[in-house]
């Protein structure tokens, strides 16, 4: 694989722990769901506005049971986190290699960019609250499925256009073999990563010596 000068990431079981966002984060917004859009009426008015049925909250809960990657369902959740990051009752959870390795790739001048399913306000909460401190000075830039679905090859061509980075100087790495496998299809170097053991490239960030 050519040396990449750009690392591309997942979040949930590449840098986070999926835990964490299917028991902590999709609880509390779905807790806080109905006060927030209450209280925040004008703000959330064009985010409902993408909300099919008459009742918006109970089709908004639907979604988060069933994970659903709709993105008016991904910019609410990453408003009603916003204020949990800030008022402190959320931290991101990031695994302990996650930092040391954005250090590691951030000192050796490889750009460290995020491509997760979250909106990318999402993103910058879960590192920018994250259990270590702020990460996001680290970072580089992020994409979501604003971009592209995280299966489909071509999402991976519009990231590598947006970095200004050939596609084979760029490395994905996730837990899930078809966003590998459509990263691959676009020329990206890509890593599936299993955080339990199991049969993949890689078991830990700190595996990946750039």
């Amino acid at each position: 694989m050519t040396q990449p000068k750009a690392v591309l990431l997942d979040i949930e079981g590449t840098t986070s722990s999926i835990a964490f966002v299917a028991d902590v984060l999709f609880p509390y917004a779905a807790s806080q769901l109905a006060r927030y859009v209450e209280t925040h009426s004008e703000e959330v008015a064009p985010i409902l506005a993408e909300v099919p049925g008459d009742d918006k909250i109970a089709t908004l809960l639907d979604w988060i049971d069933e994970d659903r990657k709709a993105t008016p369902l991904k910019t609410l959740q990453g408003l009603i986190w916003a204020q949990g990051y800030a008022d402190g009752t959320l931290k991101g959870h990031v695994y302990p290699d996650t930092p040391e390795a954005l250090r590691r790739w951030y000192t050796a001048g490889v750009a460290i960019y995020i491509y997760s399913s979250g909106s990318v306000a999402a993103q910058k909460l879960i590192f920018g609250h994250s259990i270590d401190g702020d990460l996001t000075p680290m970072l580089t830039g992020y994409f979501d499925t604003t971009t592209g679905p995280k299966r489909e090859a071509e999402s991976y061509g519009k990231i590598a256009v947006a970095t200004g980075c050939n596609p084979e100087h760029i490395l994905f790495v996730s837990d899930v073999q078809a966003e590998v496998d459509a990263a691959r299809s676009a020329g990206l170097g890509a890593l599936l990563i299993d955080r339990a053991g199991g049969p993949a490239d890689i078991h830990s960030l700190a595996e990946i010596r750039l």
